[in-house]
């Protein structure tokens, strides 16, 4: 079959691999219909490896090379012995983070925290391909009014998702988020569905920003032309905003997430970095900031689902490319890195 095999940076190979043989206990094979390219994949195109492990993993066995992908929708075709919550033909997406279900996280149902968590597409073969086996406990059945090409985008709702219940988010509470990626553009989604009163986005690429006010957000602030923590405190009465969510991963943009927040404001690490960062943390003691680490999703798939069925979130205006697996490093990998402001999302098919 044809699959983008992760190899190093800026290294990814479309090419021909065996299919997965028939699935073990537990797993289930799926044909892919479309798998989204991750901002975690393009860190691992540029600067990898980064999840990626080049020694065989704890959990999975598996090293690099590795198949990308993690952001997928498809058709279950054949099921591993002792599953029985799902059937061939059912149409499933799937949560990243496979757990070992025995280890002190796993135990209290913090399974993204595992302490062998493996992701598909990093440190397990992934949707990258016509094919993949995952286990069953990471999979969720669609609802039937949501599209394969939505279904791929269940997983990046998922992380904005368990950001804003990180924080927790409250009703009436202001909100300032930085990036409006994917990442950004889904949490902005789920800030405004957990009612939030007053949204802000920090964002300098002019389409994501026009995303953002289209999404829902109440302004758009950009840091090369205003000073943006003085903009969002005039907005917020002189104080800063309740929350914070910080969904780009930049060394310079974690210390304005914490400068935007208010004093004893709420601030929610979402993305991932590629470099250390540094700052005079007296500013946090001084005003009891809460810093919080935010790592994927859990439990968070099944009310994505049910607000993706209902309208009040939406998937289909992040896509703005639908690409075939033979193009994903020209036009999906490097169209990302240098079109980034005529990007969003773009979803892959290996069809």
């Amino acid at each position: 079959m044809k699959a983008a095999v992760w190899f190093g940076r800026k290294d990814v190979r479309v090419m021909d691999v065996p299919e997965p043989s028939a699935p073990r206990a537990g797993e289930v094979k799926i044909k892919v219909q479309w798998c989204g390219i991750c901002g975690t994949d393009l860190h691992e195109y540029l600067a990898g490896p980064i999840f990626i492990n080049t020694e065989p993993h704890p959990l999975t066995g598996h090293k690099a090379p590795v198949i990308l992908g993690h952001e997928f929708a498809g058709d279950i075709v054949e099921v591993g012995p002792g599953v029985d919550s799902l059937k061939v033909g059912d149409r499933v997406t799937a949560d990243a983070c496979q757990h070992c279900g025995k280890c002190y996280f796993c135990q209290r149902n913090m399974t993204q925290l595992c302490q062998q968590v493996a992701f598909t597409g990093l440190n397990a073969n992934g949707a990258f391909a016509e094919y993949v086996n995952v286990p069953v406990n990471t999979l969720y059945k669609l609802s039937d009014n949501i599209s394969y090409e939505a279904g791929a985008l269940i997983e990046p709702l998922a992380v904005g998702f368990h950001a804003v219940r990180q924080a927790p988010l409250l009703a009436g509470e202001s909100v300032v988020i930085l990036g409006a990626g994917t990442i950004g553009l889904s949490t902005l989604q789920a800030a405004r569905a957990a009612g939030a009163s007053k949204i802000f986005v920090i964002e300098v690429a002019r389409a994501r920003k026009e995303y953002a006010l289209k999404l829902g957000a109440t302004a758009v602030f950009d840091p090369t032309e205003v000073d943006v923590v003085q903009k969002v405190r005039e907005a917020t009465g002189g104080l800063g905003a309740d929350v914070s969510l910080e969904c780009i991963g930049h060394e310079k943009t974690v210390p304005l997430a914490i400068d935007l927040a208010r004093s004893a404001g709420k601030v929610v690490l979402v993305g991932i970095p590629e470099r250390e960062s540094s700052m005079n943390f007296f500013g946090v003691v001084a005003t009891e900031k809460k810093i919080t680490g935010c790592l994927c999703y859990n439990g968070e798939f099944a009310p994505v689902i049910d607000l993706l069925g209902d309208g009040r979130l939406q998937a289909e205006p992040l896509i703005t490319g639908k690409i075939k697996i033979d193009d994903i490093v020209n036009k999906g990998f490097e169209e990302l890195v240098n079109n980034k402001e005529q990007n969003i999302k773009i979803i892959v098919t290996p069809w």
